[in-house]
């Protein structure tokens, strides 16, 4: 759990940095949108090889290769920002990279932790490493927003961000499983997309996962942040980190809530009502104007969020053989990369298209929608249990 919050950590202060620097030498919301489709590229075309990846060779291993990885892109990170230059395309070239890598710790990762708990624990174990990991998106961008306005520059995000992984690479070195992984050796076309097939014919996960997909896909307003901070809000880019941090705050208090006194026969509705909730807490913040209620918008939105991920979380992982998990989880993770990634990029050309205020209110519109129809849909969801 050290390893993963520090990953998170450096990813959330070198997002910072990174969209606040494409911002701040074109300032156009389209730019910042495709930083989400850089990052989610990868993964869509390799999300089969990274899945029965997963599976096929020891998740621990995978790990601590990705999170060399990372520390590699933070680097260069770093060399771009010691150059000084205005030239986007050397950027998008290491987001790329850095999509690469988490396109196969995504499935590892999740995959990773049913290996170190017994079942009987896993739906409580999930909420506690759910908080952890949003206790990082808090901290994060908070301590990426304040060094770069204290500096003034990147560089030292980058390196700050370096130095994480390289002790995430540590931690996650000295793990060990209580559970050894189940062997998987045969490679095939009918193995790589066993988790497809698995999904499709468990209508209860297809509709947790695709229902996160399209809400937060079209509910998305995270990275049109930078425009709220600098055009709309007035307030630089440590009230960017601000807002950055401001989901993770209601999804921190939200996971202890739940690790508390756990989802168990009201699990479905509650994942619906908390979607609704997402939908609503967009449409504010797009409204807003003033940062206080801003702040309180994205602190409920992702209270709101967080009940989503611990159900969709327990019901995959707990629903899933051992031998399978990583396909499933890569199948997963494309969906939530694309809940994402791909929902910046919508953000970013509707803001392009439309302004940002109406971008983020039609999103925020358009959750309450796909709601609705999902509850029609997948009736599975309204009385789902973990």
């Amino acid at each position: 759990m050290t390893a993963r919050f520090l990953t998170v950590l450096a990813s959330e202060m070198q997002a910072v940095a990174v969209s606040w620097r494409i911002f701040d030498i074109t300032h156009r919301p389209l730019d910042l949108g495709l930083v989400g489709l850089a990052q989610f590229l990868p993964g869509v075309l390799l999300f089969l090889v990274t899945g029965h990846t997963a599976d096929r060779f020891p998740r621990k291993r995978i790990l601590q290769v990705c999170y060399g990885g990372f520390a590699l892109c933070s680097l260069l990170f770093a060399v771009l920002a010691m150059n000084a230059g205005t030239a986007l395309a050397p950027l998008y070239a290491v987001l790329l990279l850095n999509g690469l890598v988490r396109a196969f710790n995504g499935p590892a990762s999740q995959a990773f932790l049913p290996l170190l708990v017994p079942e009987e624990i896993f739906a409580n174990a999930v909420a506690w490493a759910a908080s952890l990991f949003q206790v990082a998106t808090i901290v994060g961008p908070m301590i990426g927003g304040l060094i770069y306005g204290w500096t003034g520059r990147p560089l030292p995000v980058f390196l700050a961000s370096m130095v994480s992984y390289l002790i995430a690479l540590v931690c996650i070195s000295i793990v060990e499983t209580i559970r050894q992984q189940t062997a998987r050796r045969i490679v095939s076309a009918t193995a790589i997309s066993d988790g497809i097939r698995y999904i499709w014919r468990n209508k209860l996960v297809l509709g947790s996962i695709s229902l996160d997909l399209f809400a937060v896909l079209l509910g998305g307003a995270v990275a049109l942040l930078p425009v709220y901070a600098g055009d709309i809000l007035h307030v630089g880019t440590r009230g960017l980190g601000l807002l950055r941090s401001a989901p993770g705050v209601g999804a921190v208090a939200m996971a202890i809530v739940v690790a508390h006194w756990p989802l168990k026969k009201n699990a479905g509705p509650a994942m619906l009502w908390g979607v609704v909730g997402f939908g609503v807490c967009t449409i504010v913040f797009g409204l807003s104007r003033n940062l206080a209620l801003s702040l309180a918008a994205l602190i409920l939105l992702g209270a709101c969020d967080m009940v989503s991920m611990i159900v969709r979380g327990t019901l995959i992982q707990i629903a899933t053989p051992d031998e399978m998990r990583g396909r499933v989880s890569a199948v997963n993770m494309l969906f939530i990369g694309a809940s994402n990634e791909v929902g910046q990029f919508e953000s970013g050309i509707t803001a392009q298209w439309f302004g940002t205020v109406p971008a983020v209110v039609l999103g925020g519109v358009g959750t309450l929608i796909i709601v609705a129809l999902w509850s029609r849909l997948f009736p599975e969801l309204r009385t789902a249990k973990t």
